[in-house]
């Protein structure tokens, strides 16, 4: 059940981002500087790597998390909401905020990735919490 759970969180996290990024899309592709063709989408849209690398990420995140949650006795929804929320905001967003600032990304685009990581954790939390 632990793998099924972890499986679960990830795919529910990466579908989560799907609708986020497709809600923000054109202002993450103006603070990302992706090239886009004339048609107004990616360039390489086609290009399976980053969705691929993306789904294989979620389930990592997804795997620590239910050990995180395992070893601190987390379970229920509200709690698991909780906490994925809590590693969101104090773990994963200020790692991508650092990068950004030493790399000079536009302050939109680190809301942007960090609002997704913060709000990816937390629907990863509430599904593992669910589970």
């Amino acid at each position: 059940m632990a793998y099924l759970s972890v499986l679960i969180a990830a795919v529910a996290a990466y579908a989560f981002g799907a609708v986020w990024y497709m809600v923000l899309a054109q202002p993450w592709m103006a603070a990302s500087g992706v090239e886009v063709g004339e048609d107004g989408k990616p360039a390489d849209r086609s290009n399976p790597t980053p969705y691929i690398i993306s789904f294989v990420c979620a389930v990592l995140v997804a795997g620590m998390m239910r050990h995180i949650f395992a070893l601190g006795g987390i379970e229920g929804a509200g709690k698991g909401l909780i906490s994925g929320l809590g590693l969101g905001v104090f773990i994963a967003a200020p790692w991508i905020a650092t990068n950004y600032a030493f790399a000079g990304r536009p302050r939109n685009l680190t809301l942007i990735d960090g609002g997704y990581a913060t709000f990816g954790c937390a629907v990863m939390g509430l599904v593992l919490g669910l589970i």
